[in-house]
């Protein structure tokens, strides 16, 4: 997977292989008039591009079952309650939402950004015996940092850090 987080913007019908793309991504903002769906045993097909193995990751088992077996639609307000989408917004305003998301989010350390998307992703398997024998090994070189160094010293002096990304 990208080191970097993923954030979807999705202005209308992600259906498909759209909805696949959008389940491929870390956050998901969408417009109120958003719709997503998996329409493909409709036509005796099945989605083919990680559809069947991502949403049951991002939903309830059975409501990712539902929407697979029906090829019925969720609307965006539903994927919302759900926690599909992170964020609902006005039509046409997605990208922009998604777009200052991504600025909040590049506001904080990179190594710490980075590290976070790989242990959160990489753990989705992890026995909870190990999960933090995996965790610490990954995560130890961000305490040593210049950034959490800096993080900490602008922290004590009221200013925002500047990160190096070392």
């Amino acid at each position: 997977p990208p080191a970097k987080p993923l954030i979807a913007a999705v202005e209308g019908y992600a259906l498909a292989g759209g909805f696949e793309l959008a389940l491929a991504c870390d956050l998901i903002v969408a417009a109120h008039n958003a719709s997503f769906g998996l329409p493909e045993v409709k036509r005796g097909l099945v989605p083919g591009s990680g559809g069947m193995l991502r949403l049951p990751r991002r939903l309830p088992y059975h409501v990712a079952m539902e929407a697979l077996l029906t090829g019925d639609m969720i609307a965006a307000k539903r994927a919302h309650e759900l926690g599909l989408v992170n964020d609902l917004v006005e039509p046409g305003t997605a990208l922009e939402a998604a777009l200052k998301l991504a600025e909040k989010i590049a506001a904080n350390g990179p190594l710490a950004v980075r590290t976070v998307k790989q242990i959160v992703t990489e753990s989705q398997d992890w026995r909870s015996d190990d999960m933090f024998a995996l965790q610490n090994p990954r995560m130890a070189h961000i305490f040593s940092s210049e950034d959490a160094k800096e993080g900490a010293t602008a922290f004590a002096e009221k200013r925002p850090p500047v990160w190096k990304g070392r």
